[in-house]
């Protein structure tokens, strides 16, 4: 005969009412969610014994989180993105589709507004770092060509900032263009290098009180939309980065890691940078048609 554990019985009751209070809920998918989290969130707590200061040392963390939260920082996708919980949706919702370029985090500083540039244009705007020239084609699975696909693209400059971390509110490294005729896409940024995510926050307490480092590798961010497509969220990392293996985020895959060129005094494939450093990289990025199902979850 098994005993119960003191106070089975009372938690079970509490956990219990709690899911009669969802009963009514007109929305099977949202009942569905909402069982399903009160029932883990009930396990866990149960699972670990949450003491009364551990609950309000979590209480306190999220309200950290959302201070902290504005149109500039988003610290709950920062927290979704070092448990590993981004990556896990991304691995969810990821099409199925044979060769579709695959996806990783979104990250935070993604900014509505950026500013377009021309095909082959300078999406750097003044970003300190070394010129790179960044090119491919945007692809559907069958290797055809995609025009007027939209790229978005942002990444931080040679300090390891993105320009919403400045407080002067300037642009750069950041902007979107459209494909050519031919899928082809082009554009100058600089050479992205290795930085911490932000941790002088609650996040970054997490990761210090775990023995955990903040690094991610370094990257581009990538957001392509085209219709008939499903939206492409991913980046391309520089191949030999010492944090590949040790992401911060948990972003890395390896069909995303790209080689880079470097140059001096060379002319660049449209004339310019022949008399200092530049960097080049190549990627090309294969898009999901919309009806595409999903690697799990379909």
């Amino acid at each position: 005969m098994s005993v119960e554990e003191p106070g089975g019985d009372r938690e079970q009751a509490v956990t219990d009412e709690v899911l009669a209070s969802f009963a009514k809920t007109a929305d099977p998918r949202l009942r569905q969610i909402m069982d399903s989290l009160v029932l883990h969130l009930h396990a866990f707590a149960r699972d670990v014994r949450l003491s009364q200061q551990e609950w309000d040392a979590g209480i306190d963390f999220l309200t950290r989180a959302g201070h902290l939260t504005d149109d500039r920082r988003q610290e709950f996708i920062l927290l979704s993105d070092v448990l590993g919980l981004s990556m896990l949706t991304v691995a969810i919702n990821e099409p199925k589709t044979p060769g579709a370029t695959e996806a990783t985090v979104f990250g935070p500083f993604f900014v509505d507004g950026a500013p377009e540039v021309p095909l082959g244009g300078d999406l750097g705007h003044g970003a300190a770092g070394t010129p790179c020239y960044v090119s491919g084609q945007v692809l559907s699975p069958d290797g055809g060509p995609v025009p007027g696909a939209r790229l978005d693209i942002w990444g931080a400059d040679e300090d390891g900032f993105y320009d919403v971390q400045y407080p002067d509110g300037h642009t750069a490294g950041r902007g979107w263009l459209r494909a050519g005729e031919h899928g082809d896409y082009r554009f100058w940024t600089v050479l992205p290098t290795p930085y911490p995510i932000p941790h002088d926050g609650p996040v970054g307490d997490l990761l210090t009180a775990t023995s955990r480092g903040p690094m991610r590798p370094a990257h581009l961010h990538f957001k392509v939309t085209a219709p008939g497509y499903r939206t492409l969220i991913t980046h391309i990392f520089v191949a030999g980065d010492p944090y590949l293996a040790n992401d911060a985020v948990f972003g890395v895959k390896d069909s995303l890691v790209v080689d880079v060129g470097h140059y001096r005094d060379t002319p660049a494939p449209d004339g310019s940078h022949g008399a200092g450093p530049w960097t080049r990289m190549g990627f090309d990025l294969v898009l999901a048609p919309e009806e595409a199902g999903f690697r799990a979850g379909a």
